[in-house]
């Protein structure tokens, strides 16, 4: 017997191809010198001699040291989105038991 809802598996199935083309994001953007907007605005602000690097990150520059780029990209997305739906999932699963209530 199923459990989940009817868009459940689609959605599934969507992030699962966007998972997979991960690697081809990650290569168009560096094809096309992408830069994270932020990072823009400091260089153009002169902010980038002045800011303090954050050195706590789960995986920096979305990369896993010891891997390529593609993989690591590909293995940051997979860690990302796993993180992303059971947080969700959790907060989902907390409402619902307090709406019950």
């Amino acid at each position: 017997m199923n459990t989940f809802p009817d868009w459940f598996l689609r959605a599934l199935a969507a992030l699962g191809v966007l998972i997979v083309l991960t690697p081809v994001f990650g290569w168009a953007a560096q094809a096309v010198g992408y830069a994270e907007p932020l990072e823009n605005a400091a260089k153009e602000t002169g902010a980038v001699g002045s800011a303090d690097p954050v050195q706590i990150a789960l995986m920096p520059e979305y990369s896993v040291s010891g891997l390529n780029m593609a993989t690591g990209t590909l293995v940051s997305a997979v860690v990302g989105t796993a993180l992303t739906l059971l947080i969700a999932t959790l907060i989902g699963q907390l409402l619902a038991t307090r709406s019950d209530a």
